[in-house]
C-alpha cells in the first residue's frame, strides 16, 4: 500500500493522549476525517430541521393572530404580531438557506474521491460554512461553537491534503464557488418560502374578508 493510500483510508485507533491531541487538532487519515465531518455537517442539519419546525409552528400561530386582530379592527395588535411574523419569517428564511447549503457541503464532500477534489472541494465549503455560523448566532447561539468545530476539523484536512499532494489553492475561484453555493441556496429558500407561507393579509382589511389560516 502506498504512502497515500494509508494516509487516505487507513482507520486511526487513538489512545487517550492521541484523542486530546485530536480534539486540538485532528490528525491522521483524511478519507474517514472527512467522513467524520460530513457527520458532524449531517447532524447540524437535523438541528435545522428542528428549529425549522418550531419557526414553522411559531408562524401559523402569529399568523392566525394577525388574521384574528384585523377582524377585530384591532390594528395595534395586528401590527406588533405583522412585525414580530416578518422576524420569523426572516429567521425561516435564514435557516432554510442554511440547511440547503450544508446538504450541497454534504454532497460534494461525500463525492470527493481525489486529492485534488478534496482540496478543491474544502475550500469554498469553509466558506460556506463560516458565512453559515455568522448568520445563525442569532437563531442557534449553540451553532456557533459547533459549526466552528466543523470549520476547524475541515481546516487541518485542507491543510494536510494540500501538503501531502503538493497542491496550491485558488483562493479566488474558492471565493467565486462558496457565492454561487450561497447564492443558489438563499434563492431556493426564498421559494420555498413562497410555497409554503401564505402572503400576510393587509393590515386596513375589512372585518367581512375572510382568510385561510396556515
Amino acid at each position: 500500500m502506498s504512502e497515500f493510500s494509508k494516509k487516505w483510508t487507513t482507520p486511526n485507533t487513538p489512545g487517550f493522549g492521541d484523542r486530546v491531541k485530536e480534539a486540538v487538532r485532528p490528525a491522521g487519515p483524511l478519507k474517514p476525517r472527512i467522513d467524520g465531518a460530513v457527520r458532524s455537517i449531517q447532524i447540524q442539519i437535523s438541528k435545522l430541521d428542528s428549529t425549522s419546525n418550531r419557526l414553522k409552528e411559531r408562524d401559523t400561530t402569529l399568523f392566525n393572530k394577525v388574521v384574528s386582530s384585523i377582524q377585530k379592527h384591532d390594528t395595534q395588535h395586528a401590527s406588533v404580531y405583522a412585525n414580530e411574523l416578518a422576524e420569523i419569517r426572516k429567521m425561516s428564511r435564514m435557516v432554510s438557506s442554511a440547511k440547503i447549503a450544508l446538504e450541497q457541503i454534504v454532497l460534494r464532500l461525500s463525492t470527493a474521491t481525489e486529492l485534488g477534489d478534496i482540496v478543491v472541494t474544502l475550500a469554498p465549503a469553509m466558506a460556506v460554512i463560516k458565512s453559515v455560523k455568522t448568520g445563525l448566532v442569532g437563531v442557534m447561539p449553540e451553532a456557533e461553537q459547533e459549526i466552528g468545530e466543523i470549520n476547524n476539523v475541515l481546516s487541518s484536512i485542507l491543510v494536510d491534503a494540500g501538503q501531502l499532494g503538493g497542491l496550491t489553492l485558488n483562493f479566488e475561484a474558492a471565493n467565486e464557488d462558496a457565492e454561487r453555493i450561497l447564492g443558489e441556496a438563499s434563492a431556493v429558500a426564498e421559494q420555498r418560502m413562497k410555497d409554503k407561507f401564505p402572503d400576510l393579509p393587509a393590515l386596513g382589511a375589512s372585518e367581512g374578508q375572510n382568510y385561510s389560516s396556515q
